[in-house]
């Protein structure tokens, strides 16, 4: 490496994305994909709130945008002080008829190609005259928490299955959040989660098997804090013996940890599956329909899962999480 080459580096920052918090609670996926880009840093210079980049003005900044954007929907764009490399951006449906503006096109077409976490961005990024292509989710790169088999234990983490489902900590939030759930019948439907559960986890996985909940209460941690969480779950997902979950950033890092995993899939709403598409595909998985519970596996079953239940993932992430690696090694050098 030269001098010269040696001084762009250290004279050159680095950003990681963090994430304003709902009213209610925080997602600490949310937090694995920013440590998936961090892998990829020299250092971290400035942590860049997701909802506060075109207000960004500390100077020249490398920033990967990964993940879910944005609530900020009217004025999301950054910064000219953020350098971005675009690979696993997701634009909800729901967002892109506001970041779509006139303004957002351009910054996007100034910085294409677009590498999208799904199928579904690309789609309609395309649309609007947007070079874009599916890259899969950086979390698929997670493979530096990767330990080695023999750390492996009998440990079976069951995480937010159908989380989607009406659940006690939403319906009694507070008083507004009761009278609506009653109002829209979600409050008399607190046991459906568990009585789908039973249909395809055997009892002895529900008593033995250790829940984890990746959606904690807002405005009780610390940046630092979260990113502990993040990465003390991770840890703990590498030396699982199986993962049951719901959450796609519990599922892609299991992929990256070569954790066995098996992805729920209950969810019946577009906002959800247009952020699946692609995705889906890469895992062992059970669909569950939220109405009657039936549920369909497309591996091979045999009566529900149990505590030794036993499944190989199927090694589909590769194709992705390799070019996903070059990207970013790339960006950064």
């Amino acid at each position: 490496m030269s001098y010269i080459e040696k001084l762009d580096i250290d004279t050159m920052k680095y950003g990681m994305l963090t994430y304003a918090e709902n009213a209610r609670f925080f997602n600490v996926g949310d937090n694995v994909q920013s440590l998936a880009a961090k892998q990829f840093l020299p250092k971290v210079d400035h942590l860049i709130n997701r909802e506060k980049l075109g207000s960004y003005n500390k100077g020249e900044t490398k920033l990967i945008m990964n993940g879910w954007f944005t609530h900020n929907l009217k004025d999301w764009t950054p910064s000219d002080d953020i350098i971005p490399l675009f690979v696993s951006f997701h634009m909800n449906n729901t967002a892109a008829p506001y970041m779509l503006s006139e303004k957002g096109i351009a910054y996007l077409k100034a910085h294409e190609p677009i590498g999208c976490r799904d199928k579904f961005t690309v789609k309609i990024l395309k649309e609007k005259g947007i070079d874009a292509y599916f890259t899969g989710c950086l979390t698929l790169t997670l493979d530096s928490y990767k330990v080695d088999d023999s750390e492996r234990g009998d440990d079976v983490y069951i995480v937010d299955p159908l989380y989607n489902y009406p659940r006690k900590e939403k319906v009694f939030y507070d008083f507004k959040a009761t009278i609506r759930s009653i109002m829209n019948g979600k409050a008399f439907q607190l046991n459906k989660k568990f009585k789908h559960f039973k249909n395809f986890m055997d009892e002895e996985l529900l008593e033995k098997g250790k829940f984890v909940n990746q959606e904690p209460p807002s405005n009780t941690y610390s940046d630092e804090e979260k990113f502990a969480m993040a990465e003390e779950v991770l840890n703990k997902y590498a030396r699982a013996k199986l993962v049951i979950t719901s959450r796609i950033h519990c599922a892609l890092p299991c992929l990256a940890l070569g954790t066995p995993v098996i992805f729920i899939n209950g969810f019946d709403s577009f906002v959800d599956s247009c952020r699946f598409d692609g995705i889906l595909e890469l895992f062992n998985r059970v669909d569950v329909n939220p109405k009657t519970g039936e549920f369909k596996a497309n591996f091979d079953l045999n009566g529900k899962i149990g505590v030794n239940t036993k499944v190989a993932n199927l090694g589909l992430h590769h194709t992705l999480a390799d070019p996903l690696k070059e990207k970013c090694k790339a960006f950064i050098k």
